[in-house]
């Protein structure tokens, strides 16, 4: 876990990549526990530590996240993310196919809970994001893509449901070779500090293939 930023009230990290945000029935380390001991040691707090989780990744995507350390801090980052007052954009590369180089996706998407999977279903809750294509190589595409709202699986689903699946995404896309890793990358948020105002943003990128396409 790498230290972005920190300070009495919030914690910002990069999330390594196959690591559950929080304890999961795996019982694998999780973010946040990794996140509460790191605060614990460095400020020799007694008890248990407080850590808010405002916003999740999916276990096998990395990248920058944000952790509240108060419970005010939580609440009014919380509230952002809801207005959409908090900026997330994500590196992914998916199958071209002739991908314009630019789009707006809207659906409606939909969550079965017992196998943990997402479609496309006007039953659903809707979804939103925008896209550009930065650069393409071999048939794939690397895009940026900024998140509007939060829905579970949203990109890799969005993505796939046009037939542009995420490289190595292995629930989505029927082409992924075991043990490839999600080309999906938490690449910068930015949002309004919950106590001074100041606007704050950071960025994370990932240096492996296929995101240096």
């Amino acid at each position: 876990m790498k230290v972005l930023y920190e300070d009495n009230h919030l914690l910002v990290v990069e999330k390594p990549a196959n690591i559950p945000m929080q304890e999961d029935s795996s019982k694998d380390e999780d973010l946040l526990s990794m996140a509460k001991a790191y605060i614990k040691k460095k400020y020799d707090k007694p008890g248990d530590v407080y850590l808010g989780l405002v916003h999740r990744l999916d276990r096998p995507v990395g990248g920058v996240c944000v952790f509240a350390r108060t419970s005010k801090a939580a609440s009014r980052l919380s509230r952002m993310i809801q207005e959409h007052r908090f900026e997330k954009q994500y590196l992914a590369v998916v199958e071209d196919h002739h991908l314009p180089d630019q789009g707006h996706f809207e659906d409606f998407l939909l969550k079965d809970s017992k196998t943990n999977t997402v479609k496309v279903d006007p039953k659903g809750k809707r979804a939103i994001l925008d896209y550009r294509v930065l650069k393409r190589k071999d048939d794939l595409a690397l895009v940026e893509v900024d998140l509007k709202t939060g829905r579970s699986h949203q990109i890799r689903v969005q993505f796939s449901s046009r037939n542009h699946p995420l490289w190595g995404d292995q629930r989505y896309n029927p082409h992924a070779v075991k043990g490839q890793q999600i080309a999906l990358w938490s690449h910068r948020i930015a949002f309004e500090h919950p106590v001074t105002k100041e606007k704050l943003e950071f960025t994370s990128s990932p240096e492996r293939y296929p995101f240096d396409i």
